[in-house]
């Protein structure tokens, strides 16, 4: 029992270090100062953020700790909900000054031919049990094709193919009368950051995905991805006008028109006239356009790929806005929105998402949402870290040289042992004059390469 103890004590403090390591990297205390994190009195506001950070790594939660070990936190019951109800505070401001600093660090591991993107995605913020939830609504689950009680949480990350960053996000109310289950604190003042907040839970999605993306200008990402909820021609090409590219699975609906062949044609009638490839899953491609609105005279030129549906006889379509790429590419590049989809899972299953607190105001659930995406852009840079030898610096490039050379030294051995065999199978010329063949071979080897075989030697 005591090894047991012992080992689950140094397992913590492990953790504990690297999140102090974590924080003070980072200079969390400025970037909450940045963020208009100040204390009114008694404990400082980072070490109130630290230990709720922490809680999950250690099996916690912050309502049965202070229940049945208080001693466990520095702090009060009221001093923890202070903290997180407070609306002064700017928690997407502090998520996104963390998540540029990370993806700054990570960009510098990436190869210059890796495509970086940003990818947005909604996801079930589920609220199902509650009553009395600030701004609590009904919301339209994909995975049950049922209403619950909840919010839509639209969120936008970085990703480099290995690693993905949460940079922003919002938890979406609905604006229908009849959705909506619980008002807002209509109380607040109107210039705090709480307020603004909730105004943008009200607001359109796409509206919202927009200020998203305008939020995160700046980080080193070509393409934008997205699912087939967000295709809308409108919706593109406000995205085009930010210069960003878009990748996206295209609904495959009877109202929306490309224009292919100066007509304006659904997506079923340019599939019949594509003549089909012999490329894989991919059954064609077509350069088509769209336009943001009837009434707006440009178009936008687009690569609409055919492929194949893995899971029906039937197909799928993506489009990009990028023309110069192959049909390869763009299906490779969109297959990076799969990150979210592991996000969410690991945020909901492993990270304690909508689960480790259970306050009722909309201040508390925001705060909540980016401590879980701070510890996963944690725990995304410490798995990058553990995988990738480039994080070592200079050791990294002094191993590879190494190994470079150890590579061409074989390579020189292998032709050498060649050279040998075939003059040993010649019964005609002795070992004397097969050695003399061979120092003669050497001798006119660049200098270079003899001193590499001196080495090995």
């Amino acid at each position: 029992m005591n090894n047991i103890i012992t080992d689950k004590s140094s397992n913590e403090n492990a953790v504990f270090s690297r999140i102090d390591s974590f924080f003070s990297k980072f200079s969390m205390y400025k970037l909450m100062k940045s963020s208009n994190f100040y204390k009114e009195g008694g404990i400082q506001c980072i070490v109130i953020l630290k230990e709720l950070f922490a809680l999950v790594f250690s099996g916690k939660n912050l309502y049965w700790t202070l229940r049945t070990n208080p001693e466990d936190i520095s702090f009060k019951k009221n001093t923890a909900y202070r903290f997180l109800n407070s609306c002064r505070p700017n928690w997407s401001k502090l998520l996104l000054m963390l998540a540029t600093a990370i993806i700054h660090i990570i960009n510098g591991l990436t190869s210059d031919d890796r495509t970086s993107v940003l990818i947005v995605d909604d996801s079930l913020y589920d609220r199902g049990r509650s009553k009395k939830v600030e701004l609590l609504s009904r919301v339209f689950d994909h995975t049950t094709r049922k209403f619950v009680k909840g919010f839509k949480m639209l969120t936008l990350g970085w990703s480099d193919g290995a690693s993905f960053i949460p940079v922003a996000f919002s938890l979406l109310s609905s604006r229908n009368g009849k959705k909506l289950l619980c008002p807002a604190d209509n109380s607040l003042n109107k210039r705090t950051t709480g307020c603004m907040k909730r105004a943008e839970a009200m607001e359109n999605t796409t509206e919202v995905m927009l200020k998203l993306l305008d939020s995160a200008k700046g980080l080193p990402a070509r393409y934008l991805l997205f699912d087939s909820w967000f295709a809308f021609p409108k919706t593109i090409a406000n995205v085009v006008k930010r210069r960003i590219d878009v990748i996206c699975m295209l609904k495959i609906s009877t109202k929306i028109h490309y224009l292919y062949e100066g007509e304006w044609m659904n997506l079923k009638s340019i599939y019949r006239k594509i003549s089909h490839s012999a490329k894989g899953n991919i059954i064609g491609s077509v350069v088509a356009g769209i336009r943001e609105s009837k009434k707006c005279p440009e178009t936008i030129p687009v690569r609409i790929v055919f492929v194949k549906d893995r899971h029906s006889e039937n197909w799928l379509a993506v489009l990009s806005t990028d023309t110069t790429i192959e049909e390869e590419e763009i299906i490779r590049i969109y297959g990076k929105r799969w990150d979210v989809e592991v996000f969410f899972k690991m945020s909901k299953s492993y990270l304690a998402l909508a689960k480790e607190f259970q306050g009722r105001s909309y201040n508390m659930m925001v705060a909540h949402t980016a401590i879980v995406f701070m510890r996963y852009a944690m725990l995304s840079l410490e798995s990058r870290n553990s995988t990738d030898n480039r994080t070592l610096g200079d050791l990294f490039y002094y191993f590879c040289d190494e190994a470079d050379d150890i590579k061409f030294t074989a390579s020189l051995f292998l032709i050498l042992d060649l050279l040998r065999k075939v003059l040993n199978d010649n019964p005609v010329i002795s070992e004397e004059v097969m050695n003399q063949i061979l120092d003669s071979f050497i001798s006119r080897l660049p200098i270079a390469w003899k001193k590499k075989l001196r080495l090995s030697a």
